[in-house]
């Protein structure tokens, strides 16, 4: 009992800080890398080559970072508040073998803490496969899924 709640305890600290021990890394979640079996889909988007990045991305409810903005990537483009940072975060995500839309796994143990009303929806094409993902802060998983794609989604300063 003792050595189980010592691995809920060390899994529920990485997912805080972004890192995923050894132990848990069997599991797909935030930060781990981006493995075929981790049951994110690879759609390949008809008419767009591999070097065409093109994402919506909308947010609700964060303040000064609200709206719509269209973000493309591969060549840097579109009406985002920060384009260049966007694409150099996706950019270095995706240099660490990372999935930066897969979503936070339905067995994950997250922290409960509430990190706002802020939401975000990101839809379109990245790395020539079709993303269509949803962002809430709603417990310590999907604070620290937002917070690793700041600038792309708005710091809300939590």
């Amino acid at each position: 009992m003792l050595r189980r709640t010592a691995l809920v305890l060390a899994a529920s600290a990485a997912a805080l800080l972004g890192t995923v021990p050894p132990a848990a890394q069997a599991h797909s979640g935030p930060g781990s890398p981006v493995l075929p079996s981790a049951g994110v889909p690879s759609v390949k988007v008809p008419g767009l080559g591999a070097g065409q990045d093109r994402l919506t991305v909308t947010v609700r409810d964060a303040g000064a970072g609200d709206g719509t903005y269209v973000l493309r990537c591969r060549p840097a483009g579109g009406d985002h508040p920060d384009v260049k940072g966007a694409c150099g975060r996706l950019a270095e995500l995706a240099a660490q073998g990372q999935d930066p839309f897969a979503p936070v796994p339905r067995d994950a143990m997250c922290t409960m803490q509430y990190g706002g009303d802020a939401t975000a929806r990101v839809e379109g094409s990245w790395r020539g496969r079709a993303v269509d993902a949803s962002f809430a802060r709603t417990d310590g998983c999907r604070i620290a899924r937002w917070d690793r794609l700041v600038p792309v989604l708005p710091s809300t300063g939590s």
